[in-house]
């Protein structure tokens, strides 16, 4: 396995971080020497909370292997079995005795399941709301606010991706600038609608997805396309959606039609028809607790659960202040951290609901063969990260710190206001299109590797967890977190960044992922279920 080589801060910055005072391990700032003498320090300009200060303070330890940057050195010996503690709670297990000064990572730390004790809705934070701040956005029927106005092209079924993707090409940037209030007719395209039980989770998830499109505050005009006999009929997801088909939701199928070149055709008419309505669409000010957003990570590393998740968080919890709603999804990315969230959740029941997606996916995982362990990629290893302990702890500080109000299956609408969890996996594409489809009208991404991801219509802002990366992907990256370490801001600062940031691109502005045209291949719905 190839390790990360490039160094977060300079040679001569202390070499290591701990997180909190009981921690066995420190994480190290640059590449560390066999035999070089260690002080970890806590970290500069902390407001996360995550971090209690190095109650050894001086504590000194002599490397005996190399350390990778990002990557753990133990900072005490440790007995073979022995818990082993990081952001204070247990990441994983010493398999084999392990001595101060080695480099601690998936040869010598073992996975477990494990239950922390959930002690639901036992520490409910108060947060008072004040919405004072606002965005420029599109007031939709029905009073919800977009951040976007696209006209969007929604296949049932593969098998008319195809004349989907023939009905967007003939609105390129010739026809579009004369309708300078649409930001664009996007196709929204898939693998799967026909194959399958006519019922179940799989099923249920494209019906909501579909749906979530089709009625989502980003889009001003819809058309979906079918093919006719696909198990994913168009009327199904009408119902499932409570939609009503009018001159913004429009509706084709290729065998009624008579083909591919004819679909085509009276798709291109349709949505010529729809031109003038959707682009007379003008943003007028909105109050912050209108917006929606989707707290995303993706290539994480060591630095992500340290500066960009909670600086996120930090956001995250602004907008909550303001009324609004946050959604943090990725269920096998919050297992062995899920505890800090039922404390956090507003009632028992929906402390419940959390369990009962964590119970869906151990079933789900074991069914399949699997580990909940093998959510770790060799990206996020090389960058440092070990056990989906470990990451989960990490991930979960995108949520920041306000009260779990609301459980939602996945691309189940978001109801309440407050921070909330969608069920979805790991892999980001499927979780941010459900995301999506629950209403986010915004998308927060983190990384440490440097994912390239973008999305449609909600537009997705990019956040790199250190400065290394951010500068050598600085054209993707929107956000460059990693100054909390590689420049001493604090956690809060710029958090309030990110929060500033999202309200601009709220009302307009472009981010990096949408100025390269990313998110037309990023609609990703969840498969579940056999293919038949």
């Amino acid at each position: 396995m190839s390790l990360s080589t490039i160094e977060f801060v300079a040679r001569d910055a202390p070499p290591a971080l701990v997180l909190a005072g009981q921690d066995d391990v420190a994480v190290a700032l640059r590449p560390i020497g066999i035999g070089e003498a260690i002080a970890a320090i806590a970290p500069a300009g902390s407001g996360s909370g995550r971090a209690d200060g190095d109650r050894e303070a001086g504590q000194t330890v002599v490397a005996v292997a190399g350390i990778p940057v990002g990557h753990k050195v133990a900072r005490r010996d440790l007995a073979d079995g022995a818990p082993v503690h990081k952001y204070g709670q247990v990441i994983g297990w010493a398999r084999g005795a392990i001595s101060a000064g080695q480099h601690v990572h998936v040869h010598n730390l073992a996975f477990r399941d494990r239950d922390a004790g959930h002690a639901y809705a036992s520490e409910v934070p108060e947060r008072p709301i004040a919405c004072t701040d606002s965005f420029l956005g599109y007031r939709r029927a029905g009073g919800r606010a977009g951040t976007r106005n696209l006209i969007a092209v929604i296949a049932s079924v593969n098998c008319s991706a195809t004349v989907s993707h023939g009905i967007v090409a003939g609105f390129g940037t010739e026809v579009l600038a004369e309708h300078p209030g649409i930001d664009g007719v996007a196709a929204f395209t898939h693998g799967t609608g026909c194959g399958m039980a006519d019922s179940g989770d799989g099923f249920d998830n494209l019906q909501r997805v579909l749906a979530g499109y089709a009625r989502h505050p980003n889009v001003g005009g819809v058309l979906m396309v079918g093919l006719g006999c696909e198990m994913s009929q168009l009327r199904t997801t009408l119902a499932h959606g409570d939609l009503t088909t009018g001159p913004l939701l429009r509706t084709l199928n290729i065998q009624t039609l008579g083909g591919t070149a004819r679909t085509i055709a009276a798709g291109r008419a349709m949505i010529a028809e729809m031109l003038d309505t959707v682009g007379r669409a003008r943003r007028e000010p909105c109050p912050a607790s209108d917006l929606v957003l989707g707290l995303q990570c993706g290539g994480s590393d060591a630095w992500s659960g340290i500066t960009a998740n909670p600086a996120l968080g930090v956001a995250s919890d602004l907008i909550v202040a303001q009324g609004g709603a946050t959604l943090l999804a990725e269920t096998p990315e919050i297992y062995g951290a899920e505890h800090l969230l039922t404390r956090r959740a507003v009632d028992v029941p929906v402390a419940e609901a959390l369990m009962a997606r964590i119970d869906w996916w151990r079933d789900y995982v074991a069914r399949n063969h699997g580990s909940m362990d093998n959510n770790p990629s060799p990206g996020n290893k090389a960058g440092g990260l070990t056990t989906i302990l470990e990451k989960s702890l990490g991930a979960i500080a995108k949520g920041g710190s306000s009260a779990l109000t609301g459980v939602y299956r996945y691309a189940e609408p978001v109801s309440r206001p407050g921070f909330g969890f969608m069920d979805s996996p790991g892999y980001d594409p499927a979780s941010v299109t459900g995301q999506i489809a629950s209403g986010c009208t915004l998308i927060a991404f983190t990384t440490g590797r440097g994912s390239a991801f973008g999305s449609k219509p909600a537009p997705c802002l990019k956040i790199a967890s250190n400065s290394a990366m951010y500068r050598q992907m600085v054209d993707d990256m929107d956000i460059d977190a990693g100054t909390v370490v590689s420049a001493g801001e604090s956690i809060e600062t710029v958090g309030r960044r990110i929060y500033g940031r999202l309200l601009e691109v709220a009302s307009g502005a472009a981010t990096l992922s949408e100025a390269q045209g990313l998110g037309d291949h990023e609609f990703v719905p969840w498969q579940i279920g056999a293919t038949m």
